[in-house]
């Protein structure tokens, strides 16, 4: 028997199919497509994304019969998200990118509609131009007959509809539109009418992994049979907690992509001044009553792809970049970077601070810039850090790292040495895609629960680093003197020059 799990992506999505034990049979990887329109904003296009996620199916079924296929689970990037016809699922607005900060005014609008900590307290969340209510607002006053007889769908709803007809959300990702109570597990109905918007913009709501649909005759096109059950399994980070363990408060998780973001658990509780001080946002555990606390830098993996493009006429390649990090010491570089080119998150989340390198000299070069940007973006994990320690009274030794920045040993290295912190790298490459393939055993009914779904996978060889002690006191100066303490004067400025 096997199961299929499905990732909606920012730069890729992707299709892999795998047995009850984890290990991948076949997995499929498309391009995501960005396009600008005139007028600067980003959009995906829909019919364009299920393309590829239809074709990526077929890819990895060829090789299976299609009633060996037990489950489909589909995960997703979080906040992206498109307004779809209730009676005819076609698409009625632009796919909207997470990142795209055309909805800034209508966050700023939100925020002064609103008590801040009670909004945090109910909905876990900081209030920002990523969340699905301010990109819904931008749509209501730029294109407002696209709300009319409409659902909001995140990227996974979308895939799951496009495979079923079946029109939902599962928590983790409904709230990250702030129309979702997490206290509650439900729509906030008075705050959304408070916009004059229909709360029935928004499907029902279930818990990540519940069977949420099934595949109609039409599956056998994609290689899949009739009637299999179809989950949505949630916040790809969420999704990816379920498959390298992250379900038990010690264990903690950092995913390095285009965002970097450290995860970990929480039994469910009450959010108040404390936890809205740290910076983070909070939401619904795939494993059940439980919480996830979650710290995001958005242009982690993005600062490198960014300065790839900047150091070169054509895309600096990843192996001429790793064979420029040879060429660099070991030692810090003594530079500053601070990896805001989109705003910065948490602990801090602030939408106008902006990139900034301090320290440059005349005798640094291309490897030097490089390492910084590590550097930065490993800084930045260390506030998260200290923070996430704050607010669930355990100390972070070690980290389970994922992703695709795991590829690069120099950037491993320098987590570690900042962290001072154990790192282990599992052999999961694709952690999200079998977490929602693992979520979706579960609402078959294949696993109990996340525990048994987590014990159930293969045990690998960890790959581990450790950290240099003599290069991380070096650091924890740099770190402190500088990275720190100029984080206010820096903010101050950019505030100052809105």
């Amino acid at each position: 028997m096997y199961l299929l799990g499905i990732d909606i992506g920012t730069t890729h999505s992707k299709v892999g199919l795998f047995d009850e034990q984890g290990a991948t049979i076949k997995v499929a990887s498309r391009e995501t497509m960005t396009h600008r329109h005139e007028e600067g904003y980003a959009f995906y296009d829909p019919e364009e994304i299920w393309g590829l996620i239809a074709s990526a199916i077929q890819e990895v079924t060829g090789s299976v019969q299609a009633g060996e296929i037990k489950a489909i689970g589909i995960t997703s990037m979080a906040e992206a998200g498109l307004l779809v016809d209730r009676d005819s699922g076609k698409p009625k607005s632009i796919f909207m990118p997470w990142f795209d900060t055309c909805s800034q005014d209508q966050a700023e609008h939100i925020k002064k509609e609103t008590d801040l900590l009670e909004r945090f307290s109910r909905s876990g969340l900081h209030i920002s131009f990523k969340l699905g209510l301010a990109k819904i607002l931008w749509l209501k006053e730029k294109f407002p007959e696209s709300l009319e007889n409409a659902y909001w769908l995140s990227a996974s709803s979308y895939v799951l509809y496009k495979l079923t007809g079946a029109f939902a959300f599962d928590y983790s990702l409904a709230a990250r539109t702030l129309a979702f109570r997490i206290d509650e597990k439900r729509w906030d109905e008075e705050w959304i009418r408070h916009f004059n918007i229909d709360p029935n913009l928004f499907p029902p709501a279930y818990p990540a992994g519940d069977i949420m649909g099934h595949t109609g005759d039409a599956a056998s096109s994609l290689g899949l049979a009739a009637g299999t059950p179809v989950s949505i399994a949630g916040h790809d980070h969420v999704a990816a907690a379920l498959s390298v363990g992250a379900i038990r408060p010690e264990v903690v998780y950092d995913s390095m992509g285009t965002a970097e973001t450290l995860v970990g658990t929480l039994e469910e509780k009450t959010l108040g001044a404390k936890e809205y001080a740290a910076g983070m946002s909070f939401g619904v555990h795939i494993a059940k009553n439980r919480m996830f606390w979650m710290g995001g830098n958005t242009s982690s993996g993005g600062s490198v792809e960014w300065l790839r493009t900047l150091l070169a006429d054509d895309q600096l390649t990843y192996e001429k970049l790793l064979q420029l990090l040879t060429q660099v010491k070991e030692a810090p570089t003594g530079i500053l970077y601070y990896p805001y080119l989109a705003g910065s998150g948490a602990p801090n989340p602030d939408a106008l601070t902006r990139a900034s390198f301090i320290g440059l000299g005349k005798a640094h070069g291309k490897p030097d810039l490089i390492k910084a940007v590590l550097e930065g973006t490993a800084y930045q994990l260390q506030a998260i850090r200290e923070e996430a320690e704050e607010i669930t009274g355990r100390d972070i030794h070690s980290l389970v790292v994922v992703g695709g920045g795991t590829r690069n040993p120099h950037w491993l290295q320098v987590k570690a040495d900042v962290l001072n912190c154990r790192l282990h790298i599992p052999p999961i490459p694709e952690a999200s895609l079998l977490g929602a393939a693992l979520a979706a055993g579960i609402g078959a009914g294949m696993y109990k629960d996340a525990e048994e779904a987590a014990a159930a996978l293969a045990p690998g060889e960890m790959n581990t680093i450790e950290p240099n002690g003599q290069r991380h006191a070096v650091y924890q100066t740099l770190y402190m003197n500088g990275y720190k303490a100029l984080q206010q004067p820096l903010r101050a400025y950019f505030q100052s020059n809105k």
